[in-house]
C-alpha cells in the first residue's frame, strides 16, 4: 500500500480519463479530505480514490477494482462505517445528488450521494414527507440499505419497506435496476444487507402524506430518571401507532456547543413524533410530562421539515462507538438493569443510550418481503461513546432482555465488524451468503459489515 507522496500508477491514468469525476492518489491534494465521513472513529487509508459523477463512473471504478482482485469501499457521508478500507479502492458518491419528485405516485428518485434533507425539502413541495432518520444530514443509501428506522416507523414501518426499485452496479461492473420483479433475489438482498452486493447509484421509494407533525422533546433532570423511565415504558403500551418515541440519556460535554442545560450533566431526554393533531398530542403526552420535574419542553406543532429538531442530533463530524442490541421486553426489572448501568451514580462512559420503541408497522412483514429482521423486537437499545478501550458495559449488561439480534444501523466502529451475523435470524443471514456468493464470490465489497459469501447448501449452512 502507497502512502506519503503520490505514487502514480501506471494504469490509474487510464481510469481517470474514463471518469467524469477524478481519481486520488494518497499525496494528491484533496485526497485526505475526501475521506473524510461524519463518524471519524476510522481512518481510511486506499490505495486510491474514485470521486465518481454518475453511475457511468461507478461502472468503471468498479470494472478497474475488479480486474485487479482489488477489495472496494464506498462512501457517502460516513455515518456507519465498522472497517476502515485498508488498501483497495475507496468510490465517493457523496457528489452524485438528485431527487426527482413524482406527488402523482408520491414516490421519488435520488442518486446516490443524497442526504436526507434535501428528499425532506423536495418532497415537502408536494405535502408529502420520507420516512428518513433522525439526522437529516445522514446519506440515504447507506441509511436505508441498513433497514431505516425513523421518525414514523410504528407508522409506516422500515424505510426499506417502501423501495420500489434499487439501481445498482455489481461487483461484475454491470448496472441493474432491481425490483420485485426483475433481479428479485438481488432486490431482496440489498434491502437490508446493507452494501454488500454492488454500489446503489439511485433509489426509487414511497413517500407518504405528511406535512406536518406534532413533534420534540421534553427533558428531565438525570435526578428523575427513574420515574419518568418507569412512566414511559409504561405508556408506550398505551399510545397509538401514529405516535413514534424514544427516550436517551444523555451525558454530554462541558463544551459551548451544547446547551447550557445540557452540560456536563446526567438528562432525560423523551422525544415524540405524533402524526395526529397538536390537540390530541397534548392529551397523549400528559402522562410523560407528570412523570418528573421538566427542565425543558420542545413539544409543539411543526411543519415536517422541521423533523430534525425532534432529536437534535450533533451536526459536526466526531469518532465515536455506536453499539446496539434488540430487546423482546422493557419490564421493570430491566428498567431497574438500565439504570444501575446508565442511571445516576453510574459509571457510565456512554454519551447517549437511547431506547427506541418499536411494534407497530415495523413489526409487521411488508408487502415485498426483505432481508430486514427484528420484527419481534419491542424496543431497541443503542449507546453512543467517544473512543474508549472499555468495553460496552451497557449493551452486554442488558443481554437477559435481548432478542440476541441487533441493528446493524446501529453499530459503527471497527470492534462491531464481526457482528454482522447477528443483525440476522439464521435463515435470513444464509439466504444472503448465498446471494453474496452469486454476486460477490471474491468478496470484493468487503470494506462493511461483512456478509460472507457462502454457496447454497454449503457445509456451513
Amino acid at each position: 500500500m502507497t502512502t506519503g507522496k503520490s505514487i502514480v500508477r501506471p494504469d490509474t491514468a487510464e481510469l481517470s480519463e474514463r471518469l467524469r469525476g477524478r481519481v486520488l492518489l494518497p499525496g494528491d491534494d484533496g485526497f485526505a479530505q475526501e475521506l473524510n465521513g461524519f463518524n471519524q472513529i476510522t481512518e481510511h487509508s486506499p490505495e486510491l480514490i474514485a470521486v465518481v459523477a454518475d453511475a457511468g463512473d461507478v461502472r468503471e471504478a468498479v470494472a478497474f477494482a475488479a480486474a485487479r482482485g482489488m477489495p472496494v469501499a464506498v462512501q457517502a457521508t460516513g455515518h456507519g462505517p465498522s472497517v476502515a478500507a485498508d488498501g483497495g479502492l475507496l468510490i465517493s458518491t457523496r457528489r452524485m445528488r438528485g431527487v426527482s419528485v413524482d406527488p402523482v405516485t408520491r414516490t421519488a428518485r435520488v442518486e446516490g450521494g443524497t442526504q436526507w434533507f434535501e428528499v425532506v425539502e423536495a418532497a415537502a413541495e408536494h405535502g408529502l414527507a420520507p420516512l428518513n432518520g433522525s439526522s437529516p444530514l445522514t446519506g440515504v443509501i447507506g441509511y436505508t440499505l441498513g433497514g431505516g428506522l425513523g421518525l414514523m416507523a410504528r407508522r409506516y414501518g422500515y424505510a426499506a419497506d417502501h423501495v420500489t426499485a434499487v439501481e445498482i452496479v455489481t461487483p461484475d461492473a454491470r448496472s441493474h435496476r432491481a425490483t420485485a420483479d426483475q433481479d428479485s433475489d438481488l432486490f431482496w438482498a440489498v434491502r437490508g444487507g446493507k452494501g454488500n452486493f454492488g454500489v446503489v447509484t439511485a433509489l426509487e421509494f414511497d413517500l407518504v402524506p405528511v406535512s406536518r407533525l406534532y413533534g420534540g422533546g421534553l427533558f428531565f433532570a438525570g435526578e428523575a430518571a427513574s420515574d419518568v423511565l418507569h412512566a414511559w415504558s409504561a405508556w408506550t403500551s398505551t399510545v397509538p401507532e401514529e405516535l413514534t418515541s424514544s427516550l436517551a440519556l444523555l451525558r454530554l460535554p462541558d463544551v459551548e456547543a451544547i446547551p447550557p442545560f445540557l452540560r456536563g450533566t446526567l438528562t432525560v431526554h423523551v422525544r415524540i413524533a405524533y402524526l395526529g393533531s397538536a390537540e390530541d398530542g397534548e392529551k397523549l403526552v400528559a402522562p410523560l410530562r407528570a412523570s418528573g420535574p421538566l427542565v425543558f419542553d420542545t413539544l409543539a406543532d411543526m411543519p415536517y421539515t422541521r423533523c430534525g429538531e425532534i432529536h437534535n442530533d450533533p451536526t459536526e463530524p466526531i469518532p465515536y462507538n455506536e453499539r446496539s442490541s434488540m430487546l423482546r421486553e422493557l419490564d421493570g426489572t430491566a428498567i431497574d438493569a438500565l439504570l444501575e448501568l446508565a442511571g445516576p451514580g453510574a459509571d457510565c462512559i456512554d454519551l447517549v443510550v437511547e431506547l427506541r420503541q418499536l411494534g407497530g408497522a415495523v413489526g409487521r412483514p411488508p408487502e415485498v418481503p426483505n432481508a430486514v429482521d427484528h420484527r419481534d423486537a419491542a424496543f431497541a437499545l443503542s449507546t453512543l461513546s467517544l473512543p474508549d478501550n472499555r468495553p460496552p458495559l451497557v449493551v452486554d449488561g442488558m443481554a437477559a432482555w435481548s432478542t440476541g439480534r441487533r441493528y446493524l444501523n446501529f453499530l459503527a466502529s471497527p470492534d462491531t465488524a464481526h457482528l454482522t451475523e447477528s443483525g440476522y435470524e439464521p435463515a435470513t443471514y444464509a439466504r444472503l451468503a448465498g446471494i453474496k456468493a452469486q454476486v460477490d464470490p471474491d468478496n470484493l465489497f468487503r470494506f462493511n459489515h461483512n456478509i460472507v459469501p457462502r454457496p447454497a447448501g454449503s457445509a456451513q449452512d
